[in-house]
Parts: C-alpha cells; structure tokens; sequence
C-alpha cells in the first residue's frame, strides 16, 4: 500500500524508483495471495469439506518429487536434501495433500536448518495399520515452550527469522489439519542445538 501510494505522488517518473516499488508490490500481492490460499485451506480442512482422493501412494516417489522441486531453495543455503525413504513403503493418502505436507516440512527445514547442512527424510512402518514419515534438520532446535505451539496457526518460534525468510505462519497448521483427515497424527522432537524432527503417520 505504502509502495502504491508513493507511486500515486509521481515517484513513477524515475525509473529506478518504479523499479524498485513494483517489486515490491509484486512480492507482497504474492505473498497475499499464499495468506488468502492457505486460509481458505484451513477453513475447508475445519469444515471438513475437503475431499480426498485416497489411493496408494509410494512414500519414496512422492518425496523425491517434492525434493526435486525444493532443490533451488535449498542450493541457495547449499543444503543438501536426503531422501532415505525405502522404495516399497506405501501409504494410504491423497497424492497432492500429501506433497503439500512434505512440501511444507521440508521447506521449514531448510528456512531453519543449518546453513550447508542436511535435511534428512526417513520413513518406516509403525505397526500393522500405520506408516510414519520424518523430516529433520540439523538447525538450532525448537525451545521447550514453543514445541507446544508449533502448529498453531500464525505462531512463529522465531519472529524476526521468520520475517526474513517470509511465508504465512500457516505452514504447520495446514500439515497438521491434512494429516488429521488422513486419520494421522503429526508431532515434533527437538533438543536445542541439535535440530529439529517432525514426524507425521498415514495409514498403510
């Protein structure tokens, strides 16, 4: 808004300015637009009018996908992306809703994993009817009083990294919600210094 309205005074004469000020705009309406998606996201997965194409779903492939379209990110943090997930391992859940959990947890990694580190992701089965998936990092970790709130929405652990690094504050709330309408359950663990892991399950 400051942007458009500095615009509207007639800094749109120098060049350079306008440059400048509609990239801002440009980014903002962007990150608008993730706000507004995310939201009506939630709102559906609360209402329970999100329907979900379940079918078997190859854990290995779905994270190598979502690693492959995560690689840039992580190139700019010279991060390094470990798909240790067993070929073989299936799961019951829809295909998209399940790239946008891991989409969002290995994005979170590499936010706040350690510059030039690791972003492991592991899978295995959990007994007769579950398998669980884990995302860690090799980061900070998460203090005490704010793994409790982690998906919470808007909720940030750290808030002036999480401007920097942008995003909704909705990322974990969402992960939650979609892994609740599988029938899954989602949690972290984490020591400070030492990272940070989140597991989610799905039915088998």
């Amino acid at each position: 808004k400051g942007a458009t309205e500095t615009l509207l005074d007639g800094v749109k004469q120098d060049p350079v300015a306008l440059d400048r000020l509609l990239t801002i705009i440009d980014r903002h309406a962007d990150r608008l637009t993730l706000l507004i998606d995310d939201l009506l996201l939630l709102a559906k997965l609360d209402s329970g009018r999100v329907a979900l194409n379940l079918q078997p779903t190859a854990l290995r492939t779905a994270v190598q996908e979502t690693i492959e379209d995560l690689v840039p990110r992580a190139a700019l943090r010279e991060m390094q992306l470990d798909n240790q997930v067993t070929a073989g391992l299936v799961a019951t859940a829809d295909p998209d809703r399940l790239r946008q959990v891991l989409f969002n947890l290995i994005d979170n990694a590499i936010k706040y994993g350690r510059p030039a580190g690791r972003v492991t992701i592991s899978g295995q089965v959990l007994d007769a009817g579950h398998v669980e998936v884990g995302v860690r990092d090799d980061g900070p970790g998460i203090p005490a009083e704010a793994r409790a709130r982690v998906f919470e929405r808007f909720f940030r652990a750290d808030k002036a990294r999480s401007r920097e690094q942008g995003g909704t504050g909705l990322g974990l709330a969402i992960v939650k919600h979609v892994v609740q309408a599988h029938g899954g359950d989602v949690r972290v663990e984490s020591e400070l210094g030492q990272g940070a892991a989140f597991y989610f399950t799905l039915p088998r």
